[in-house]
């Protein structure tokens, strides 16, 4: 069970704290593969589809997975949890749950940036450490307990790891556009602007690179649409400013919208 990059020893502390014991163990190597270092192993572009069809390869076909089946079951879980509440306040605590923001917190819980496998140009800049890298991390293995197990282990990763986050959720959040508008004009300064500083990806899965600026401090999201990177953005900035009220980000359907 032991790959090249990622040791026996931390595989096994990984697995205790997930509370899975993987049948497949390759399906959790994989999610732990960044795609820069599928890139590097698989020698390229074209070794890199071969490898594909291999069934090895980067996360990023478990993260796609894994984010369909964080998205059911936390609003199965939301449903059971507040019978009485209707879309406009499930719906923000959906997005909330599902945030980059929160995926990011629970990596950090689990030390994860420890296991990942990615390339040493790119560990050598920490990418280990940031955000997106850790969130996407957590969706590729929540789709690697469900493609191993079914759904029912799934669920039980996600409440195990999520219970902290929707306990704290006394109130449905706050949009964090909305959030960052009123902080700015409550104290009379103009409306925050939003530009794209990057997009890229294939069409079926593009990625948004947005910043925002307020008072010499610049926010930035990336996300699968221009609407939930401007939302991480917003995000980010509100925790800059010391202004977070609880906002949280909009939904990111990949590849769905912009």
């Amino acid at each position: 069970m032991e790959s090249a990059r990622v040791p026996a020893a931390e595989i096994r502390r990984l697995e205790e704290h997930l509370g899975y014991h993987f049948v497949q163990p390759a399906l959790l190597l994989q999610a732990l593969t960044h795609r820069s270092a599928a890139h590097e192993r698989n020698g390229g572009r074209r070794a890199r589809q071969s490898a594909a069809k291999r069934g090895v390869g980067s996360n990023e076909r478990l993260e796609f997975m894994g984010d369909r089946v964080l998205g059911l079951l936390m609003a199965e879980w939301l449903l059971e949890r507040f019978p009485d509440e209707q879309e406009g306040a499930l719906g923000p605590r959906h997005a909330h749950l599902v945030s980059r923001t929160v995926l990011a917190r629970i990596a950090q819980a689990m030390d994860l940036h420890a296991a990942l496998d990615v390339a040493e140009h790119e560990a050598r800049a920490g990418v280990r450490q940031t955000a997106n890298v850790l969130a996407d991390a957590v969706e590729a293995i929540l789709g690697a307990i469900y493609l191993d197990g079914g759904l029912e282990p799934a669920r039980g990763f996600v409440r195990r790891m999520w219970n902290d986050s929707i306990v704290a959720q006394a109130h449905p959040p706050k949009d964090p556009k909305t959030a960052l508008q009123e902080w700015v004009l409550g104290r009379g300064l103009a409306l925050p602007q939003y530009r794209v500083v990057s997009s890229d990806g294939p069409s079926h899965a593009p990625r948004f690179v947005i910043a925002v600026d307020v008072q010499g401090k610049t926010g930035q999201g990336v996300a699968g649409s221009k609407r939930a990177a401007e939302s991480e953005a917003a995000s980010d900035l509100l925790r800059q400013l010391g202004a977070e009220r609880q906002a949280t980000p909009t939904p990111d359907r990949k590849g769905h919208g912009q």
